[in-house]
């Protein structure tokens, strides 16, 4: 019934800071950016915000008890870096020791896209500063917890955090600059390096980044889509996967557009490049592209709407099933992108899916005190098998993180979107483990000792 995977492989869940934690100015913590964002009027829908979230600032020892009850070994979360600038070190503390309790190897990740807005007022990631802010940040974390955490991940999904958030307005901090944001990307690729360099300084173990990848399409093979494609292939996926795996930008144009000087680009390149012990690939559908096409509209075909005047429009991915989330389900998609990095990066490390998962729109629990959420269970084992199929195929992959374990705030979507195994009744805040909780647990209990 199960796919089975090689010895050693580890099963995970994946939650960030502030989808989860709440407590918005508990411990002195200061606003983030979306904290900012989410003020806003308009922002998010039906005005909803992470100020309570699901409030496992206050919950997390039985959210913990939870996850590990489901068998997992890997609980990968985040950091507030705000509540961390505010000195409430704390609360990780106890957090990473429960954690530990628990039998679970904790997986943190240094940045979910929190920023201070006191950065951001800075010139955010648009300003090089904030590279060293956060190798800063990332030292006070290592010494302070890397007596129980050994394994790091950097940052979560720069090239998301980069379009939607600096290139477009439909995330924090909502810039709007089109192209003119790749130096926001540049300078998270340059805080990575650094926090890998910090990392490795005071003696983690295993130092990684968590990167979303998907297969991108061209509408049709005209000359226009094709190069279109190329372009929004080369923005999103390989303008951050480059310079970490290669030491270099995927084309002239984007090495131009970071805006550093090329002795000064050569030297941060070399830095970014350092060794990693692992690559966090997060997957959720592919992507179809075609050129503009003169006076088509394409707002609310995805997520986010593409301006004006950018070079590239997507298309919806023809698909027989979606999420209640409108994300096309494409298992083999996984599949062939693991295969195209394997194949693209000779000396890729060993691969963790750091996220995948889907949005189902769940029901509260019936009168059997069950959530039956039968489609998840369908996505999950049938991603779980694209896996195995990369594995076969030769791609090095040695664990799979689900995402996520608890349904959460999703960031501009609120509270409409559920990713969890485990449900949250947003009103009393409670929580139920769903079908397929059960199922993900039988599943780790059902590979070969």
């Amino acid at each position: 019934m199960y796919p089975q995977f090689p010895p050693g492989f580890r099963f995970g869940m994946s939650t960030s800071a502030y989808q989860i934690e709440g407590a918005v100015d508990a411990g002195g913590k200061g606003p983030s950016i979306w904290d900012t964002f989410t003020a806003q009027g308009g922002t998010v829908r039906h005005g909803q915000d992470g100020r309570v979230a699901i409030d496992h600032y206050h919950r997390y020892e039985s959210d913990i008890a939870l996850i590990a009850a489901a068998g997992v070994q890997d609980y990968r979360f985040s950091f507030s870096w705000p509540r961390v600038l505010a000195g409430d070190l704390d609360f990780y503390d106890r957090l990473v020791d429960t954690i530990v309790a628990n039998g679970l190897r904790p997986v943190p990740t240094l940045y979910h896209w929190d920023l201070p807005q006191e950065f951001e007022d800075a010139g955010g990631w648009m300003n090089r500063d904030t590279a060293h802010r956060l190798a800063d940040y990332a030292s006070t974390l290592v010494l302070r917890l890397g007596d129980r955490v050994r394994d790091w991940i950097t940052m979560n999904e720069m090239n998301v955090h980069t379009l939607y958030g600096y290139a477009l307005g439909d995330h924090a901090p909502a810039r709007g600059l089109g192209l003119g944001a790749l130096p926001a990307g540049h300078h998270q690729l340059l805080a990575h390096g650094l926090a890998v360099q910090v990392l490795r300084t005071h003696g983690a173990r295993g130092v990684g980044v968590a990167s979303q990848h998907f297969p991108v399409m061209p509408a049709s093979e005209s000359a226009e889509d094709v190069a279109a494609a190329t372009l929004f292939s080369d923005l999103t996926n390989w303008t951050f996967s480059d310079p970490i795996l290669l030491g270099d930008y995927p084309s002239e144009l984007i090495r131009a557009g970071v805006g550093v000087p090329d002795a000064q680009l050569d030297r941060d390149l070399e830095l970014i490049r350092a060794r990693l012990d692992f690559y966090g690939v997060n997957y959720y559908e592919p992507t179809m592209i075609e050129a503009p096409r003169v006076g088509k509209d394409y707002s609310g075909v995805l997520e986010v709407d593409i301006p004006d005047g950018m070079p590239f429009s997507p298309v919806p991915v023809k698909s027989d099933e979606r999420t209640d989330f409108g994300w096309a389900i494409v298992p083999s998609g996984l599949t062939e992108i693991l295969v195209t990095l394997h194949e693209r990066y000779p000396a890729l490390p060993p691969v963790i899916i750091t996220e995948n998962g889907a949005s189902f729109h769940d029901a509260a629990p019936g009168p059997d005190g069950r959530v039956h959420d039968e489609r998840r269970i369908a996505y999950l084992g049938a991603h779980l098998a694209a896996v195995a199929d990369a594995i076969a195929a030769g791609v090095r992959v040695d664990g799979y993180y689900v995402w996520s374990a608890i349904d959460n705030f999703e960031w501009a979507a609120g509270f409409d979107e559920r990713f969890g195994l485990i449900h949250v009744d947003f009103d009393d805040l409670s929580r139920t483990p769903k079908d397929s909780y059960y199922w993900y647990r039988d599943l780790i209990a059902a590979q070969a000792p």
